[in-house]
């Protein structure tokens, strides 16, 4: 769905101030790309997949061809951004977690491992609160 949403020209061309292009991205691509990311379990082959997919948003943005050797660190440089989606991705858990146990619920109750089970779920709630929290 994200790649749908990169295709527009008016985004990618030039005469648009760099500063704005990478507030359209994160505004319109990022909240596309990122959407239920509060609930994501991210393993490390997810977070590669995603760090790769914000470095295909900056390529895509500078129009650096795949075939054209630019390492990423120089294409960070050349838009003047740091690696940041998984920090969003971090921050929107933070979020989604505080606002649950803010609530009185039953979600509350799972995350806070209340609800009488086997050890098997305890090990479960207790990773997911874990990363979470972080």
């Amino acid at each position: 769905m994200a790649n749908a949403a990169i295709n527009t020209r008016a985004l990618f061309t030039s005469t648009l101030d760099l500063e704005l292009r990478k507030k359209l991205v994160k505004c319109y691509i990022w909240s596309i790309a990122l959407y239920g990311a509060e609930t994501w379990r991210l393993r490390a082959v997810d977070q590669k997949q995603v760090e790769s997919f914000e470095m295909w948003c900056w390529r895509r943005m500078e129009k650096i061809s795949w075939t054209d050797h630019v390492r990423n660190e120089d294409v960070l440089r050349r838009v003047k951004e740091e690696r940041n989606i998984l920090h969003e991705i971090r921050k929107r858990k933070a979020n989604w977690i505080g606002h649950i146990l803010r609530r009185n619920c039953l979600k509350q109750q799972i995350i806070e491992g209340k609800i009488e089970g086997g050890d098997r779920s305890d090990r479960k709630t207790r990773k997911k609160t874990q990363e979470a929290t972080g």
